[in-house]
């Protein structure tokens, strides 16, 4: 996925634009960059690999160089960025929250035209360059960004910066958030209202579907009102978001807090104890304690130190083995308990298979399984979720292949919750990894605690449901 800050302000922004990028760490594990904008020196820019470190390590060192009161930072899971431009509209840096799902037509549509493209990124155009030549076929940038709106099916959130100030514009169908914070002579744009706090910032506005609008220092400019219809990624408050960001005005936290509660509340299982899996399983473990009367107790552990999330690296063996290094069971906690464990998903079923196997060798009697979301059956096209390259890397969709001979066969049966079919689904992943129970929370449950209609949630990867 990815996520990006920008800020404005009336003083030096380089501490700001700094920490406030670092903020979106959690959502990126690729590269990193930062452009700033000064009257004396123009832009400056730098972009890092941050695969094998971290973003505040890679740019710490050389924050001297950045000289301005206006920028934009990026921590993104796959182009570098940010893209440098300039055209008739003036010159600008942009970055990119994106997931082109039609890239490559729209590429040689670009061709065709004569436009030509000179970053690549593995040998592949860079989305964030495709964003950018896309908006300077617009007369002024809200038309451009109007020509992005149009022409990408999948989504695209990003930020701007000019000569002037700082332009935000939120992907059509309001997939990605932008939010807006504000403090004494700056304002500032994340996609992370996590951002903010630590900074000085106010959270002061939430960005609508396709709205733009123009920041400076002291006051910011609506160019484009918001769409009506939204798909806001349910994911987002599932596994991607920080715990104390808000998305729509509804916290992380809570909606974790409050589908656990509500599973635990149900819950007919007799356990002695309730445990997350850290970091996005906590909340929901939380709720889940509290709703079935039984305690909640750390018995694994996650080294935060040096372990990225498990689903980031691309070879299916560098994934397994930080499935395994990064958490560390408590033998102490674990010894001839029933436990149930709280989890955001299961895609691969990876860290499933290590982390049961590994609690049964630490003296776990039983091991019972609550999942925060319904089962994963179709692939997202609209964000960069997972480096899957394939329906076949969900776990769901192999064992729909197992049992009917094709992988596309009955989606919708499989997605239905408690059907025949989704029973024995189900019923095959407990057994495949030794679960003494195995549930997943429901579609119905997850949208009520988002709190948002189901027609403003996109749930594509549950039951199918899509609107390029």
């Amino acid at each position: 996925m990815g996520g990006f800050f920008g800020t404005v302000s009336k003083q030096s922004c380089i501490a700001d634009l700094f920490y406030g990028t670092d903020y979106n760490s959690h959502l990126g594990t690729k590269r990193g960059g930062l452009t700033t904008y000064s009257e004396e020196k123009g832009f400056s820019r730098s972009i890092h690999n941050l695969e094998s470190s971290y973003f505040r390590t890679k740019f710490e060192d050389e924050l001297d160089k950045f000289q301005g009161n206006s920028g934009i930072g990026i921590i993104s899971d796959n182009d570098p960025q940010p893209i440098m431009i300039n055209s008739h509209l003036g010159k600008f840096a942009i970055v990119t929250v994106a997931r082109i799902h039609n890239i490559n037509e729209l590429e040689q549509e670009l061709l065709a035209d004569g436009t030509h493209f000179a970053e690549l990124s593995s040998g592949k155009t860079n989305p964030t360059e495709l964003i950018a030549l896309l908006i300077v076929k617009g007369k002024t940038f809200v038309e451009g960004i109007e020509i992005v709106h149009q022409k990408v099916k999948g989504s695209c959130s990003m930020l701007i910066l000019t000569e002037d100030g700082i332009i935000a514009a939120r992907d059509k169908w309001g997939r990605t958030p932008i939010v807006i914070g504000k403090k004494e002579g700056a304002y500032a744009a994340t996609s992370e209202s996590s951002s903010l706090p630590n900074l000085d910032y106010e959270l002061c506005y939430t960005v609508g579907p396709g709205e733009i609008l123009h920041l400076h220092a002291d006051s910011f400019k609506q160019l484009r009102k918001p769409n009506e219809q939204m798909q806001v990624c349910s994911f987002l408050w599932v596994y991607y978001g920080f715990p104390v960001s808000c998305y729509e005005n509804r916290n992380v936290e809570e909606v974790r807090f409050t589908c656990g509660y509500e599973m635990g509340c149900k819950d007919d299982s007799e356990v002695d104890c309730v445990c997350g899996i850290p970091d996005s399983g906590v909340g929901m473990a939380l709720g889940y304690a509290e709703g079935k009367g039984v305690p909640y107790h750390r018995a694994i552990t996650k080294y935060t130190p040096t372990w990225p999330r498990s689903f980031t690296p691309s070879k299916q063996e560098m994934r397994s083995l930080v499935a395994k290094m990064k958490l560390i069971p408590n033998s102490s906690m674990l010894q001839g308990k029933r436990l149930l464990f709280c989890d955001d998903s299961i895609v691969r079923g990876t860290q499933l298979r290590d982390n049961v196997k590994v609690l049964y060798e630490y003296g776990a009697k039983e091991v019972h399984m609550r999942i925060a979301c319904p089962p994963l059956i179709y692939s997202c096209p609209f964000l960069n979720f997972t480096s899957s390259k394939s329906d076949l890397e969900l776990i769901t969709r192999r064992i729909i292949k197992e049992f009917e001979g094709d992988e596309n066969k009955n989606l919708e049966k499989y997605a239905q919750t408690d059907s025949p079919e989704y029973k024995r689904m189900v019923a095959h992943i407990a057994n495949q990894f030794d679960l003494s129970s195995l549930r997943f929370n429901t579609l119905e449950t997850l949208v009520k605690a988002i709190g948002l209609p189901k027609c403003k949630v996109c749930t594509h990867c549950f039951d199918g449901s899509s609107c390029f």
